[in-house]
């Protein structure tokens, strides 16, 4: 079952449409601001930026905070409520059931499926953003200072101003990737919630975007200073922690979890929905 998921998700041309467009938006701002020069020199402008001018290794951090805010949860939105509801409005999920595949089965093979997208998408933005960062900003090392003496080995500056290597870079880099990961597949796991509610993937698309915009603007309300922590958009951010020197953890661990338990809940949720619900289409 996992395969036949995994089959159906390869073969809809709007996964790879998706996946491009993921992809292809930071290599257009890469292009857009080597070839206009519009950017700040480096060591001006903000932090982040600025490192990512000293050494394109560091470009996707640059990338992932590009299409985090909204493309991202977008794509993982749709994927995620199109596995339940997308099939109950097709007509097919009846037929589906009545083979000899159980409801858990189904919903653990549409959880695969979701994970597997996920983590390619994150994956992919990093790696083209790697190349077209090396392309377009160059790799060659810089100086930085560190308890007074002056190293040029190193590859990249932190945002603390410090030295990293490319094996900092590297392991930052896949720290990052995977706190974004689990913050996408709690987006997904609301959806996929909303999924097993409706028979319309647009409308539980929609309704985890509506949540994650509702908690967006919660965060910026000191009157939900209450329930700030516990938003699944509080620590969206954290994962730049990732590129101080050193790292700070506290609120990425914070991150994990948060995500980690609306992920639980809602699968949880969606098991218990789905395992005792009518299906009439």
């Amino acid at each position: 079952m996992i395969r036949v998921e995994l089959v159906k998700l390869a073969r809809r041309p709007r996964s790879w449409v998706s996946l491009v467009l993921l992809c292809g938006l930071p290599v257009l701002v890469a292009v857009f601001v080597a070839v206009t020069h519009l950017a700040p020199p480096p060591g001006q402008g903000p932090a982040l930026l600025s490192a990512v001018l000293s050494s394109g290794s560091l470009y996707p951090a640059a990338a992932l905070a590009i299409v985090l805010p909204i493309f991202l949860p977008v794509a993982v939105a749709v994927v995620a409520g199109d596995s339940i509801a997308g099939e109950a409005g097709s007509g097919t999920l009846r037929y589906l059931l009545a083979r000899p595949v159980g409801r858990t089965r189904l919903l653990a093979a549409k959880l695969v499926a979701l994970v597997v997208y996920t983590l390619s998408a994150v994956i992919l933005v990093a790696v083209t953003a790697y190349l077209t960062g090396i392309a377009l900003f160059g790799a060659q090392p810089v100086a930085a200072t560190a308890g007074g003496l002056t190293t040029s080995n190193i590859a990249a500056t932190s945002l603390s101003g410090s030295g990293l290597s490319p094996a900092d870079i590297a392991l930052r880099t896949i720290g990052a990737v995977a706190f974004i990961a689990v913050s996408m597949l709690g987006v997904g796991a609301i959806a996929l919630f909303l999924s097993t509610i409706t028979d319309s993937a647009l409308g539980a698309a929609l309704g985890a975007l509506a949540a994650l915009i509702t908690s967006e603007v919660l965060v910026t309300l000191n009157a939900a200073s209450a329930v700030n922590p516990y938003l699944p958009t509080r620590y969206w951010l954290a994962w730049i922690d990732f590129f101080r020197d050193p790292i700070v953890w506290r609120n990425i661990e914070r991150g994990f979890a948060v995500q980690g338990v609306y992920v639980l809940v809602f699968l949880a949720a969606s098991w218990a929905h789905f395992a005792t619900k009518d299906i009439t289409s």
